[in-house]
């Protein structure tokens, strides 16, 4: 079994200028890109490993159409936790571990999107992952298909982290790694007539003690003022142009050497005495 966590959120709301107040509406709620990505990329494991697939949803009842809508496209089985929307992503990956442990026995794999357009902390999934104690790879760009699973994760910097997901894990994708499939007309009256297994989920309340706030404010420093009698010795001084800089070099070495070649060049630059 796959299970596919949902999250139901407005995906237009609005925000005051002056106060940033912000207001949402039933109406324009809906599923993430992200979140239907997710939907997407487990219906594909599920066909391959012939399994099936489980939607998940931390929401209110307002949100059972829109997860039957969503589950017509080929999930076979709808869960819903009856929680309140102000929850903390804590508690909802919490309440979410719970209900996979317990609805979705057997359960291979957990895809989620990786921010929901609430919040978007990204933190749930990895949440989930503790709660569960699985492997975890987030913010996925690409899912390959097989046994072990090969992905592709969104590094910073343009950089790609390639891994390989063995067992039970989590995995959280970007919106643009699939399209979600259109559902027909007969999948959709048959999803209307899905039963929605409905957990009331434990919400908890986190000890926190916020102590007094200020601006970061960096230490500042004392620098003497440069010397000569020109304005261009006293700018050449200050963007340090004619000091002598030690090249850029590679260095091949294992720990140990690696660790010791920072330490030579730190004593030979006078931060180490």
């Amino acid at each position: 079994m796959i299970a596919v966590c949902a999250k139901w959120v407005d995906l237009h709301p609005e925000i005051d200028p002056l106060t940033g107040s912000v207001t949402t509406d039933d109406r324009r709620r809906g599923f993430s890109a992200a979140d239907r990505a997710a939907l997407e990329v487990g219906l594909r494991l599920a066909e391959e490993r012939s399994t099936t697939v489980t939607l998940l949803s931390s929401a209110s009842s307002g949100a059972d159409a829109a997860l039957r809508e969503l589950a017509a496209c080929g999930a076979s089985r709808i869960v819903r936790i009856d929680t309140d929307a102000d929850t903390t992503s804590a508690n909802v990956g919490r309440e979410l571990a719970d209900a996979v442990l317990g609805a979705c026995v057997g359960a291979e794999l957990v895809l989620t999107g990786d921010h929901s357009l609430d919040r978007g902390s990204g933190s749930v999934p990895a949440f989930l992952a503790h709660h569960l104690g699985w492997s975890q790879a987030l913010g996925l760009i690409e899912v390959g298909s097989g046994h072990p699973l090969d992905v592709v994760r969104r590094l910073d910097g343009g950089r790609r982290e390639h891994l390989r997901v063995e067992g039970p894990a989590v995995l959280s994708v970007e919106g643009s790694v699939a399209r979600l499939r259109r559902a027909s007309m007969p999948q959709v009256l048959a999803a209307r007539r899905i039963e929605i297994d409905v957990r009331h989920g434990d919400a908890v309340t986190p000890d926190l003690h916020v102590g007094p706030t200020s601006p970061v404010r960096p230490r500042a420093r004392a620098l003497p003022a440069p010397h000569g009698d020109r304005a261009l010795s006293r700018i050449v001084e200050l963007t340090g142009a004619l000091v002598e800089r030690t090249p850029p070099r590679r260095v091949e070495a294992d720990g140990i050497g690696a660790a010791q070649e920072i330490v030579a060049q730190l004593r030979a630059w006078g931060y180490i005495e």
